[in-house]
């Protein structure tokens, strides 16, 4: 079932694009019932769970690496699970009445994309499936910012670059613990005696988790990337940044804290941490004027107690973090979608212009007050019962630091109060005060400086009025189950018994209610709401200091500092090889061969016996070919006598090849050296016709450099290899390869069926290199470095390229038809005979080679090579997982047809031939033409997630203010502001 119920929402990350395109924004509403059939689906399985016994799956997906899909719902990722599934099919709802109108393939694909992949990361039984789900979040919230308009460039990779080195963390966290347990499941790992045995191993891990969770999850000092986040719109900040991304870290911690909730550096990191972050960012909260800068350092705080809660460890503790993190779902992702509504029906964010805005709209107002409400524990909601588990979570810390901590709790919560009301006066007061009026001229005045320093241009002002019902009614709806719940809390009883038992490792009973008496938790409450009424009241004062002070340092300023450092080390790095000449490029890998030989050599006595039969005469005659081959290379003037005797070269090591039996080899290394004879005349054309002199001491040099590496890598390969008798590997693709494949080829069989993982490996590694070509040719003018083609000195035929590609021409069209057909013969034989993806690629490539220089002028080809790269590694990938049915990823599956063997290596192969074919029309088309193409896409209508009926807004005042009094936390985005007219779309 829990296969079944991540395959449904991997399938709707794949139709969302094209029912984005289809539908337009509309799509939001198919989506939306999509993912909440799948929270129904979850949500029934919830019986099974509450009777404590976790429903349990599991695929085999890489069996010889003992990874599996291994899939588990318990208490704690059932609630992680419904929240990721309600919250974003309510989003996606909401998002079709946000949203303009046009086509939003991207924006759907993206959001759709990162639900499957939060569901499979709360899923995940599997340390390395849960690993790369992180990963895919990570990717899926870089590509929702970045898309979201040129201001959310900057924030999109400093997003990225802090929440990327905590998935790095998390990899050496994962080998650590897989190294250590022994095993890859989850469960295992954290009941493994290990961590109670091995104190430095158990920090280590420790370390690494917790700071992977605090880049998640937006802990100090991992902060700031949060509200730097809200340039993406608000869609995106109300499910990823308020309501499922940053709860990724949170759900870690809990996770986690079987293991390590005794430790206590894992009390002191988490307390101190999430409490520094908890005051820290609900006092720059109160310096906010935009509406979604607030939110956000609001949700910086509210995760701050979380993380702090978790930090205390005992059984208190995880029933808090569970509530409240249910509570905090609810009421902030409600609270983003309310600010939607409010920023579209109005035109803008900030408070100090939009004062009484919310009195034309009335439905939104309540939603807004009962949302707000919440968010400062305010009774009968459910923030109100999740600060009071709170506050008895941190009282119940033995000895002094219970009170001290809970005191703590109080200030931050104070805050909470404060900048809740400031909310809500700004919304509902109508600005009278000269004070206020002043304000307003401020922000228009900074909204009219924005676009001076990057920002968009500033929206329109209209005269509010109330949302559409099902606009106001999707971004009310979790604030509303925040009130049912808030009334009769104990329905939350079982489900937060639960996943608490699962955080604890040990059963717990749970009995929430909204009224316990006249207790301590209670009381701090009163006083947290009366200090913040008492702020609230003095907010003109406070606002006034808020505003005056700045911080010393900036916390973006501190990332950036960062990227700039990460750069500049790496251009330093690089600085020995920084040059267009390839020496210097070759230069320090020769050296490194040469000193591992050295020290090879130094290290063990002598080389092993060579082993085998005698060389033959031949062999000299191939090896005086080769050596005079390099020596006609080494010693020729001009290029082009270069490439033809390299050519010898080639062709001989091809007879080597023959001689010595291997034959898929050798008709590799034919074709390869005829394409790369091709495309180095092609580079020709850019290049001087001679080589450039050099003296006698840069010759002497390099030949002694070059004479080195090659004896070190003579003495590498008798090393290794030394002609020893068959490998107990070898023996085995020789006498099962067969009866295992099917396949009589040896060497295919081993590159699709044995070793297919590899070879997916390869063949993405190709793809990558194709369109890095690409890019780097691309983006030069081809002009600029062009060679011209010499004058002719003579007229006649060579002088007329229609009359020169006469006899090619003719010979190409029976020769082409030709190679096509021997290019699928070889493609459909390679399993048995001499063949395979890889040769049948080359053999066509060959026949666009002879293609192209048969056409009398510069020819482009039509098929679009990015596209047959990218349908390779995709045929490649789909049809290995195909080969789940049978228990692994990549497994091959057989059947016969009559006599004829079927096999899915064979569509395997046909995914290394589409690639290997785009390769190298990229390489053709590209160098042979005279120009790049370059699509140009004209766009006057804004980008297509931009909420129809507004225009783009400015960075918000506040934040613009902020940013020039050094404010460590400033922001200085709004919604996506247009894509220019004539914007070059990459490809």
């Amino acid at each position: 079932m829990l296969v079944t119920i991540l395959a449904g929402a991997a399938l709707l990350a794949l139709v969302a694009p094209f029912a984005g395109r289809a539908l337009g924004a509309g799509a939001g509403w198919l989506l939306g019932a999509g993912l909440a059939g799948l929270c129904a689906a979850v949500a029934a399985l919830a019986p099974q769970v509450f009777g404590r016994s976790p429903v349990v799956q599991t695929v085999p997906w890489m069996p010889t690496l003992d990874v599996h899909l291994m899939l588990r719902l318990d208490g704690l990722s059932l609630v992680f699970a419904l929240l990721v599934l309600g919250i974003g099919a309510i989003v996606l709802a909401y998002s079709a009445r946000y949203l303009g109108r046009g086509p939003h393939a991207g924006f759907y694909g993206w959001m759709s994309a990162f639900a499957a992949a939060m569901l499979a990361l709360v899923l995940a039984d599997d340390v390395v499936v849960m690993f790369v789900a992180w990963e895919i979040t990570t990717l899926c919230s870089f590509f929702l910012i970045a898309r979201s308009g040129p201001s959310a460039r900057e924030p999109a990779i400093r997003t990225l670059l802090v929440t990327v080195a905590g998935g790095l963390s998390l990899l050496a966290a994962v080998v650590v613990m897989v190294v250590a347990t022994g095993t890859t499941r989850l469960s295992a790992i954290l009941t493994d005696g290990i961590w109670a045995e091995h104190g430095v191993l158990t920090t280590t891990v420790l370390v690494l988790v917790v700071l992977a969770a605090f880049t998640k999850s937006a802990q100090f000092p991992f902060h700031a990337w949060l509200p730097d986040a809200m340039a993406a719109i608000t869609p995106v900040s109300a499910y990823l940044h308020a309501a499922a991304m940053v709860k990724a870290g949170i759900y870690l911690l809990l996770r986690f804290s079987a293991a390590f909730a005794q430790v206590p550096i894992w009390n002191v990191l988490l307390i101190s941490a999430g409490l520094t972050t908890a005051v820290l960012g609900a006092v720059v909260a109160l310096r906010q004027h935009d509406l979604k800068e607030l939110a956000a350092y609001s949700t910086v705080s509210q995760l701050g107690l979380l993380v702090a809660v978790i930090g205390v460890g005992t059984q208190e503790a995880m029933v808090a973090g569970v509530v409240h993190t249910v509570a905090h779902a609810l009421f902030k992702g409600s609270l983003f979608m309310l600010i939607g509504v409010v920023d579209r029906q109005a035109g803008s964010r900030d408070l100090r212009r939009i004062g009484g805005v919310v009195r034309a709209m009335p439905l939104t107002a309540v939603a807004l007050v009962a949302t707000v409400a919440s968010m400062a524990g305010i009774p009968p909601l459910l923030g109100f019962v999740s600060k009071e588990n709170l506050y008895e979570a941190f009282l119940s810390v033995e000895g002094p630091w219970g009170p001290v901590l809970a005191g703590v709790a109080v200030v931050a919560s104070v805050f909470t109060v404060a900048y809740s009301g400031r909310i809500l006066w700004g919304l509902l007061a109508r600005p009278a005060s000269p004070a206020s009026r002043s304000e307003s001229v401020a922000a228009a005045a900074d909204d009219a400086a924005a676009p001076a320093a990057g920002g968009a241009e500033p929206r329109s002002e209209r005269k509010p009025r109330e949302a559409a019902v099902p606009f106001w009614l999707m971004a009310a709806l979790p604030g509303l189950a925040g009130l049912v719940v808030g009334v009769a809390p104990f329905l939350l009883d079982t489900l937060v018994a639960t996943a608490a038992g699962a955080a604890a490792g040990t059963g717990i009973e749970v009995h929430l209610a909204l009224w316990h008496g006249l207790n301590v938790a209670l009381v701090l409450s009163a006083i947290a709401v009366g200090f913040g009424a008492v702020a609230i009241r003095a907010r003109g004062r406070i606002d006034v200091i808020m505003q005056a002070r700045s911080f010393p340092f900036s916390a973006l300023g501190v990332v950036d500092a960062t990227r700039r450092g990460i750069i500049s080390l790496g251009v330093r790095a690089g600085a020995p090889t920084a040059s267009n000449a390839p020496a210097r490029h070759l230069a320090v890998p020769m050296v490194m061969i040469v000193l591992i030989a050295v020290v090879g050599l130094a290290r063990f006595a002598g080389l092993p016996q060579v082993v085998g039969t005698r060389s033959q005469p031949l062999d000299w005659l191939l090896v005086v070919l080769i050596v005079g081959g390099v020596a006609g290379a080494v010693l020729a003037p001009t290029r082009v006598a270069a490439i033809v005797v390299t050519g010898v070269v080639g062709f001989s090591t091809t007879l080597w090849y023959y001689v010595l039996g291997a034959a898929d080899v050798a008709l590799t290394q034919l074709l390869v050296e005829i394409l790369t004879v091709l495309v180095m005349v092609l580079v020709l054309r850019r290049l001087p016709e001679r080589f450039r002199p050099a003296s006698n001491r840069r010759r002497l040099g390099a030949g002694a450099l070059a004479l080195a590496a090659g004896a070190a890598t003579t003495v590498g390969v008798l090393a290794l290899t030394g002609r020893r008798p068959l490998s107990p590997a070898g023996e085995f693709y020789l006498m099962r390869g067969e009866d295992l494949s099917g396949g009589q080829n040896v060497v295919n069989t081993i590159l699709v069926d044995f070793r297919a993982l590899d070879t997916l490996g390869e063949l993405t590694v190709l793809g990558v290199a194709g369109v890095t070509v690409a890019a780097i040719l691309a983006a030069r003018d081809p002009l600029a470095t062009q060679r011209p083609d010499p004058p002719l000195r003579h007229g006649g035929g060579l002088a007329d390229s229609a009359h020169n590609t006469i006899f090619i021409r003719t010979l190409q069209k029976w020769v082409g038809p030709a190679v096509v057909v021997l290019s699928v013969l070889f493609l459909v034989r390679g399993h048995n005979l001499p063949g395979g993806g890889f040769i049948s690629a080359l053999i066509g490539g060959a026949g666009f080679g002879l293609s192209y220089l048969a056409a009398p002028q510069d020819k482009q080809f039509r098929l679009p090579p990015m596209a047959l790269i990218g349908s390779g590694v995709l045929v490649g990938t789909g049809i290995g997982l195909v080969g789940l049915a049978d228990g692994s990823f990549l497994r091959p599956l057989h059947a016969y047809l009559f006599d004829i063997h079927l096999t899915t290596a064979l569509v395997f192969d046909v995914g290394v031939y589409l690639a290997v074919i785009g390769v190298v029309l990229a390489s053709i088309n590209l160098l042979g033409s005279e120009r790049p193409p370059t699509r140009v896409r004209r766009d006057t209508t804004g980008p297509p997630d931009q909420p129809s009926g507004a225009s783009t807004e400015p960075p918000s005042a506040a934040a613009a203010g902020n940013a020039r009094s050094g404010d460590p936390h400033a922001h200085t985005s709004g919604e996506p502001a247009p894509v220019a007219a004539g914007e070059v779309e990459r490809s």
